[in-house]
C-alpha cells in the first residue's frame, strides 16, 4: 500500500461567493484581429476595448490620484495588468489586450472548463493514446502508461508541475483534445475573453494560439470561484503516485514521489522569496511566449490579481520579480489610483442580471462555474451582493483540514480570520 498522500498549501484558503462588476448590457468592444502566427515586438494600434476604451490603447494606462505612488520604472513586460479581484477595477495596465502566446497560463482556462466535469476520486487507467500528440520538450509530471490515477492526482500534476501529460490524460477523458479545445474556446467566449484563441489545451506553442493579459486575468478570476481550483493553485507541494515496480524483496509496490509547485512566488527560489499573501495562480514559459504569469494575493483586506506577459529583461525569475513589483504598487495605490477599466462578468451573468426581478447577488457565480452554495456562503460571511466576495480563512500556526488532506498554514504573515467586503473609496 502506498503511503498516505500529503498535500501542503500556502497560508490561505480562498472562499468566494460571486463575481463583481455587473453590467446590464454587454460592453462595446472592437472586433478582435485574427491571431498572428508569430509574436510582434510592437503592440497593434487598435485592440479590443472589452472592459473600457483605455484598455484598448497601446502603452501604459494609469490614473494616479492624490497620494498614489508612481508605477515601478523597471517593468519590462510586453503586457501586464493590475486589478482588484473583488471590485473588478483595473488599477493600471500596459497593452492589456495585446494578443500574445500564453504558454501554460492557458491551463487556467483548461482547469476552469474541465474541473466541474469529473469527481476528484474518479480513477483512470492511462493508455498510450492518452499521451499521444504532446509537443517535444513538454513539461511533464511523470505519468506512466498502464498506471491508474485519480482525477485529484491529475489536477495536482496540472497545477504544480504544469504537466502536459496530465492535461492530455484529462482531455482524453473529456472525449479528446479536439473536443476539449472546442469547449475551452466556447468557455472563453462565455467569459468575454475575446482575445483568446485556443489551439492546444496545455498552452504549448502553436500557430494562432493567443490570449492577453486581460483574458488571463478573467480566467484566474473565474477559476477562483471554484473550491478545487483555489485548492490546487495554492498547493505548494504534494505526493504524486509513482510507477509500479518490484522492490528488492520481489514485492510489487508503487511508491509516491514529491512534486513542488513551479510558481516561484508561492514556493520561493534561490533568488526570490515567497510573496507575502500569495495564493496562486499559474505560470508558463515557452520559446515563443517567453515567461508568463498570473497571480492572486491579499494584503490588509485587499485582494489583487496581476498578470505579466513576456518580460524583455532576460534574468532568472524576472516574470516573478516584475509581478511582485506590480503587486507592491497595487497594494500601495489601492484606494488612491482611479480605475482605468474593469474586469467584465461572464455573458450569462449579464443576461441573468437583466432579467426582471434579478438582483446583484443572484446568478453571479453561475457564469463562472461556482457551486450553488456560493450565494448562501456570501450571506453568511456578511456580503451584501456584488464583488468577488473573496475571503481568506486561516488557522494561524495550526493545521487546517480540507477534503481529508492536511494543509500547512504559513505563520509568517497571519491573516484575519475573514476578509469581508468593504465600501470602496
Amino acid at each position: 500500500m502506498p503511503a498516505p498522500k500529503k498535500t501542503v498549501r500556502r497560508s490561505l484558503l480562498i472562499t468566494s461567493a460571486a463575481l463583481s462588476s455587473l453590467a446590464l448590457t454587454a460592453p462595446v468592444a472592437l472586433a478582435a484581429p485574427s491571431p498572428s502566427t508569430s509574436p510582434s515586438a510592437t503592440p497593434p494600434a487598435g485592440m479590443s476595448s472589452v472592459g473600457g476604451a483605455r484598455l484598448g490603447r497601446p502603452g501604459t494606462q494609469v490614473d494616479l490620484g492624490s497620494g498614489a505612488p508612481v508605477l515601478p520604472k523597471d517593468v519590462t513586460a510586453r503586457s501586464w495588468i493590475v486589478a482588484d479581484a473583488e471590485s473588478g477595477e483595473v488599477l493600471a495596465a500596459h497593452n492589456a489586450h495585446w494578443r500574445l502566446p500564453p504558454a501554460s497560463t492557458m491551463k487556467m482556462l483548461f482547469a476552469d472548463t474541465l474541473l466541474p466535469k469529473f469527481p476528484r476520486g474518479e480513477k483512470h487507467k492511462v493508455v498510450p493514446a492518452d499521451l499521444a500528440g504532446m509537443g517535444a520538450g513538454s513539461s511533464l509530471v511523470g505519468i506512466k502508461e498502464g498506471e491508474t490515477y485519480t482525477v485529484h492526482d491529475l489536477w495536482l500534476g496540472v497545477f504544480l508541475r504544469s504537466g502536459n501529460d496530465a492535461v492530455h490524460v484529462l482531455s482524453a477523458m473529456n472525449d479528446g483534445v479536439g473536443n476539449t479545445v472546442k469547449e475551452m474556446n466556447a468557455h472563453a467566449q462565455e467569459l468575454q475573453a475575446l482575445d483568446t484563441n485556443v489551439v492546444t489545451p496545455d498552452g504549448y506553442d502553436a500557430p494562432r494560439q493567443v490570449s492577453s493579459a486581460y483574458d488571463l486575468t478573467l480566467f484566474a478570476r473565474s477559476g477562483l470561484q471554484k473550491k478545487d481550483f483555489r485548492e490546487y493553485c495554492s498547493t505548494v507541494r504534494a505526493e504524486f503516485p509513482g510507477e509500479t515496480k518490484k522492490n528488492k524483496k520481489g514485492k510489487t509496490v508503487r511508491e509516491p514521489f514529491e512534486i513542488q509547485n513551479t510558481n516561484r512566488l508561492l514556493a520561493g527560489d534561490t533568488d526570490i522569496s515567497v510573496y507575502q499573501g500569495i495564493a496562486g495562480v499559474k505560470n508558463g514559459n515557452t520559446t515563443n511566449a517567453g515567461a508568463t504569469f498570473t497571480g492572486v494575493a491579499e494584503r490588509d483586506g485587499r485582494v489583487l490579481l496581476v498578470t505579466v506577459m513576456h518580460p524583455e529583461k532576460e534574468e532568472h525569475n524576472e516574470v516573478y520579480k516584475e509581478t511582485a513589483k506590480l503587486f507592491d504598487w497595487g497594494f500601495a495605490a489601492a484606494g488612491k489610483a482611479r480605475a482605468v477599466g474593469e474586469l467584465v462578468p461572464p455573458r450569462s451573468t449579464v443576461r441573468a442580471s437583466a432579467q426582471p426581478g434579478a438582483n446583484a447577488s443572484d446568478g453571479q457565480a453561475g457564469g463562472a462555474g461556482s457551486n450553488a452554495s456560493a450565494a448562501p456562503a456570501a450571506k453568511a460571511a456578511g456580503h451584501t451582493g456584488g464583488g468577488m466576495g473573496t475571503a481568506f480563512a486561516i488557522s494561524a500556526g495550526a493545521l487546517a483540514l480540507l477534503a481529508g488532506a492536511a494543509f500547512l498554514v504559513n505563520r509568517r504573515w497571519p491573516l484575519p480570520d475573514l476578509v469581508r467586503r468593504r465600501s470602496r473609496p
